[in-house]
């Protein structure tokens, strides 16, 4: 097979893309909630809030480690994003933009590597892109009006933090837990599972 070959998507990559999409965009619309209970508890330095942002950008990194496909973070975080919208996440429409910008963070981060490696510390790249991507489209939609030194940059560095270690290396170890179970035996994780890590 060829490289070109291994990049298309087969029937079953866009049912486990799907699936994992699903699972997030109800994980989402509950994370919200866990937001908006929490807020009072970061009212000391707001910006701190997005170190819990790394579960809204797993479904882009454990969607590009498992598919392996162009276009699979991209997928994945924008389905689950769609999702939540649905649901009723208290950020109604602009979830939906949000999730493309967020999957294409973790899309470069793989591509970076032309889809060949899907590894810890591709994971935790395309994590980081991930947070990078959120914390650019909230400086231009959620925060555009808050001061740059004292809230913008601290909040982008929490988001980035908590995307690489939440989403980067959660979404990996998250992955392997799942190939472990022998659900992803039909995807070539399985059998990096099988090999030594």
């Amino acid at each position: 097979m060829n490289h070109t070959d291994s990049h298309r998507w087969r029937t079953i990559d866009i049912v486990v893309a799907s699936v994992i999409a699903v699972a997030f965009g109800v994980i989402f619309w509950a994370w919200g909630l866990v937001w908006s209970a929490t807020e009072g508890a970061f009212a000391f330095f707001p910006p701190a809030q997005t170190l819990l942002c790394g579960v809204w950008l797993m479904p882009a990194v454990v969607g590009g480690l498992v598919i392996r496909k162009p276009g699979a973070a991209l997928y994945c975080e924008t389905v689950a994003a769609v999702l939540s919208a649905l649901l009723g996440s208290q950020w109604a429409g602009t979830v939906i933009p949000q999730g493309i910008v967020q999957g294409i963070g973790a899309e470069l981060a793989f591509a970076a590597f032309r889809y060949r490696s899907f590894r810890l510390p591709t994971a935790l790249l395309a994590g980081a892109l991930t947070g990078l991507s959120a914390a650019l489209f909230d400086f231009l939609v959620w925060n555009a009006e808050y001061d740059l030194t004292s809230y913008r940059i601290p909040y982008a560095l929490f988001t980035i933090v908590s995307a690489t270690v939440l989403c980067g290396a959660g979404g990996w170890a998250l992955t392997r837990a799942l190939a472990g179970t022998g659900v992803l035996d039909r995807f070539s994780v399985a059998r990096d599972y099988r090999a030594p890590v």
